[in-house]
Parts: structure tokens; sequence; C-alpha cells
């Protein structure tokens, strides 16, 4: 969750494409964030969390927090918009489809008191997360790109082998090739030659 408008700008900023974002509807509020698992999606926010991340929300809004019946909107972080033009940490949406909206009846004080009381405060750079999580994922790509190479360069050996066995290339080769002219001065009779064969 960021501070205040100038954290929240930076949580903009350098967000990951596992975060998913959360604010109070048409109001000032908290930027608030979930980090989903890898492979997971939003869909996969478990109800308790998305309960939790509203009445966040609803608390650190001056507004909204002496509010009833409050929507709060969720979205994916790559879903949200900012340019130049806008105010620090205001933000909008590239895809109003992608944003779900939660509504928070009353603020529930059970839920804010737990939440304060397991809170901790952490101030990363968000900046070198979001640079070492790039680089994780280049250094991800990279060794998938390896491994498809090598495999690439496996199947290439593995047809040419294939396409050398259903040829005629070695068997029509000039040296293994004899004529009767050949065989002739070789061998004496054709009983020779046969028996040679065997």
């Amino acid at each position: 969750m960021g501070r205040d408008k100038f954290e929240n700008e930076d949580l903009i900023k350098y967000g990951l494409p596992e975060d998913v974002w959360f604010h109070v509807d048409k109001l000032s509020s908290a930027h608030v964030y979930v980090r989903l698992n890898k492979g997971e999606t939003i869909e996969d926010i478990e109800k308790e969390t998305l309960e939790d991340c509203a009445q966040l929300c609803k608390a650190n809004s001056i507004q909204g927090n002496k509010k009833n019946n409050l929507d709060i909107v969720y979205t994916p972080w790559a879903n949200l918009k900012k340019t130049a033009s806008m105010d620090v940490g205001q933000v909008s949406f590239h895809n109003d489809k992608e944003v779900k909206k939660i509504k928070v009846e009353s603020r529930c004080n059970e839920i804010i008191n737990r939440l304060n009381k397991t809170k901790e405060e952490q101030y990363p750079d968000l900046q070198q997360e979001r640079e070492k999580y790039d680089a994780e994922c280049k250094q991800a790509r990279q060794a998938i790109a390896r491994e498809e190479k090598k495999q690439a360069i496996a199947d290439g050996i593995e047809k040419k082998r294939l396409d050398e066995l259903k040829s005629y290339s070695s068997v029509m080769m000039e040296e293994s090739m004899h004529s009767n002219k050949d065989l002739k001065s070789k061998y004496k009779s054709v009983q020779d030659y046969e028996d040679d064969f065997m």
C-alpha cells in the first residue's frame, strides 16, 4: 500500500505483471496492491483477500472512510494507464472491461484491526525490484530460446538421418556400382560370383 501520492506514483511506475491494484472508485484513497503468484489471475484472488483490500482502501480514504455503500475498483497493474498530463498518483485504464468492482457496505473495524496488528512496514527499492524481475524474465526467455535452438538442431540432425535412410543416395554411389564387364574380369564363371555373393 502506498503511504502517499508520491509512493503511489512509484508503485504505478514499477509494478509487476502479477500485481493487482485496488482503489476507492471516484474518490481519493490509498493504492493497495496484491501480488499474485506466477500463473495466477485476478480471478484467483480469494474472497477474504478481496474484502481485506477493499476495507484497506476505504479505511485509507479521507472521504471514503465516512461513506457507506462504497465501490472499490480493482484491475491488473498492466491495465493502469498513466499519461504526462495526469497529477501525481492519478491513473486511468487502458481497458475499462478489465476493471472489476467490489462493494463495501460499511467499514469493518474487525478487519482493519486484524490487518493493523499483523502489518509489516517495508520500504523496498521498487525500481531495483522491477529491474531484478525484468532480468530474471530475460534470463528465463534466453534459457527457453537456447533449449528451443538445441532441440531444433537435434530435430534437424534426426530429420537428415531419416531422410538419408529413405533415399537411394547411398545405394546409387558410383564406387558401389559394378557393370557386367567388371564382374567378368573378376570372376571366371557365374558360379564363382554366386559363391562370393553368398
